[in-house]
Parts: structure tokens; sequence; C-alpha cells
């Protein structure tokens, strides 16, 4: 189907002949493009954000944590208060063998981290270096915590962001300063800019992280740990070894494997999965709106067009009668109607992206972009594509009318 430069002017000047109703008409195409770009591009900034919060955490962990009994069992009575041990981290190791990661944590909260005349609250959290496997540092300054600081018992820390800047406001590289946590002095080796709004006994960038075995003397806890933090090995489902571990623990301090408040196992897997399902509900719903609002767009496009034929049925007949073929009929209704729907579609694309990349500036921190709005390359031409696909059959109909009129039916139209 080729066109040469007269008629395509043809096609303009009958566009804008219609200016009102070709306006009214692009309009829907355009808002329906907007619509579903818009969409897409919002709904991948929403999952950014809400990702955002569970920034660094593995998806297959776990975290176990003792609470008072609510069952008697073994001749004690419900209510009963107990604490795991670093024993327990042994048990789980050697018993479970789907496990990957089994990593304590000793927390303490309402501390004062000082340095010169600078002071802030912060929580102090005793971890070993695999802990990293399963809530990931983002090390902006030195190195996290390693073995040799536990063996050592090396008097050195990780500052969390926020911690950091209250400390720090000039910025630059702490690792070597000394600041004072409660009334014992330690060494910076590294500063973590995690911001997820995962809190495990404190928020990560209101942290700061010492050697547990350190952290054991220190505060006098000996063998006792607050939680254990574990991750399953690739393949292997959380929710299937859950009671195994509740069942290891249970037989090593006299409580009930039922009791499953006495013996809490904290899944991320079920809450990350709960997170997949939204937002797959979510890019259905987008997808169902957006394309329902482009083939209205494309119902009014066809409509136009079809009173276009209809206006224009004298025209088409004496083209007919001078020799005009129906394929160069077909050809001219159907380019003013992908004209129509480009022009509006692809309004409608930058329009959106526009709009998305403001979305995006408003979300940056520290001149980085924390959510990103804008839709990819490959989304991108897939809209176009539609657009292409919606202008030749919105314009189907109506040059399959323009096709069978006669000469002698627009003569007797006339």
């Amino acid at each position: 189907m080729r066109l040469d430069f007269d008629t395509y002017k043809e096609i303009l000047d009958t566009l804008t002949r219609n200016k009102s109703r070709s306006f009214l008409t692009g309009f829907g195409v355009f808002w329906g493009v907007f619509m579903l770009v818009g969409l897409i591009g919002g709904g991948s900034g929403l999952k950014e954000i809400l990702s955002n919060n569970f920034e660094g955490f593995a998806t297959n962990s776990a975290i176990v944590f003792a609470q008072p009994t609510t069952k008697p069992y073994d001749g004690y009575r419900k209510g009963r208060k107990w604490n795991m041990d670093y024993n327990d981290v042994k048990r789980l190791k050697a018993q479970v063998p789907e496990l990957d990661i089994v990593t304590p944590m000793l927390s303490g909260w309402g501390s004062k981290v000082t340095f010169k005349d600078k002071k802030t609250s912060c929580s102090v959290k005793g971890l070993l270096p695999d802990y990293a496997k399963v809530e990931s540092p983002k090390i902006y300054y030195g190195r996290y915590l390693n073995s040799m600081d536990m063996q050592q018992h090396r008097k050195v820390c990780v500052l969390g962001k926020k911690i950091y800047k209250n400390l720090f406001p000039g910025g630059g590289n702490p690792c070597g300063q000394l600041v004072r946590i409660d009334s014992i002095y330690y060494s910076v080796v590294g500063i973590d800019y995690s911001s997820g709004n995962m809190s495990i006994n404190g928020r990560a960038e209101e942290s700061v992280v010492i050697p547990l075995t350190l952290m054991q003397k220190a505060y006098n806890y000996g063998n006792q740990v607050h939680l254990i933090c574990v991750t399953a090995k690739r393949g292997v489902k959380m929710s299937t070894i859950t009671q195994k571990m509740r069942d290891v623990i249970a037989r090593s301090h006299s409580v009930s494997p039922s009791d499953e408040k006495a013996i809490t196992v904290f899944n991320t897997e079920v809450m990350f999965g709960m997170l997949d399902n939204l937002f797959s509900g979510v890019n259905f719903l987008i997808w169902l709106v957006g394309i329902g609002t482009l083939l209205a767009g494309a119902i009014g496009v066809s409509n136009i067009m079809m009173v276009t034929v209809r206006e224009r049925t004298i025209e088409i007949g004496i083209r007919r009668a001078i020799g005009a073929t129906p394929k160069s009929i077909l050809g001219q209704i159907i380019s003013e109607s992908i004209i129509l729907t480009s022009v509006a579609g692809m309004s409608g694309i930058f329009f959106a992206v526009v709009i998305l990349q403001l979305a995006e500036m408003a979300n940056t921190t520290d001149g980085i972009v924390t959510s990103h709005f804008q839709i990819g390359f490959w989304t991108a031409i897939g809209a176009v594509v539609i657009l292409s696909i919606l202008g030749v059959l919105a314009g189907l109909a109506p040059a399959f009318r323009a096709m069978s009129i006669k000469p002698v039916d627009a003569m007797r139209d006339e």
C-alpha cells in the first residue's frame, strides 16, 4: 500500500475539516495511552518503594525467638520465661541440614553513642559476620565485621546511616575514629548505608553493629542469644522445616513442641509471597484498565472515521468513477486512522514519560534515585506496536464501508 505526497495532504486536510471530532477522538486514544503507560510506570515505582522496605533481606529466611510459654509441659506451668543460648545455634546447624545460614543476634536498646561533642541514641547489635547473608549491608565506607574481629574480641563497630550522619555531619570517611558507646570506646571500621524498614530488633540505619563475642562479655550476656536468624538452602521452602526447627529447640529447653508462641518462628517467605501476589494483582488491574481505555479510544477512532466516510460518499464515488481502485480507497481510510491514532498515542506516551520523570525526581535521596518510575524501552516499543495495531483495526470497518461505495449510489446520494 503506497501513498504519495498528495494523498497524505488530502488525509491531513480531511482530519483538519473534522478537527472537533478528530480532537475528541484523539483525546480518547491519548488518555488511554497515558493511563496505560502511567499506570505501568507508577506500578513499577510503587513496587520498588515497597521492596526498598525489605532491601537486602533474604527472601528465604526466618527469625526464631523465645517468648513466655503458653502451655504447661514437662512439669512446668505455662507462662514460664526462658531464653535461647548459643548451643541452640549449634543444634540447628547439626540437626536441620536443610538450613544454610544459622546466625545469632544480641540486642541492646537505649544506648548512647558519642563522638567528641556529638551524641545520639542508638540500638546496639551483636552479630557474627555471616549475618550479612541474611540482611546484606550496603557498605559506604570501610568494611563489615570479619572472623578476626570475633576471634580477637576487637572493639570495632559498624555505624548505621542515620548514626553516621548525626555524629559526622560534615561527612567524610570516619574509619579509624573512636566512638564511645555507653562507657566503652570502639574503633569505627565501616558505615552501613542500608535504609530498609525491616526492623530486626532495630532498623539498620539506627543501629551500631559490634562483634557478638564482644557484646557477650561487655554486657554480661554469657551464652544467651536474643534471636536466631536462619536461611534455607536453595530449593527448600522455609515453611516445610519450621516445625523441625521448633522441635530441636523445644527438646533442649523443656518447652512443648506444639507451643508455637513460646518458640516463635517469623517466616519471611510468607511476607514476600504476599507482596508478590499483591503486585501480580496490581499488574493485572493496570493492564486491564489501560487496554480497556485504549480499546475505547480505538472504537472512537473507528466511529469518527465511519462518520467521515459517510460524509464523503460523493467524493469517494466520484474517485471510483474516474478510476480509483478499491486498494487506494482502502489505503487512504486506514492511513487516516493510523495517523489519528499515532499522533494521539505518541502524545500520550510523551506526557506520561514526563509525569513519570517528575515522580522519579521526587523520590531522590542524597542525589540517588530510590524508586524508578520510568517505563522500559521495550515497554514503550510495545505501546507503539499496540497503537499501530489499533490504528489498523479501527480503520478496517470504515475502509470496507468506503470500498463498497459505488459511483451510481454516490450520484443517487447527491
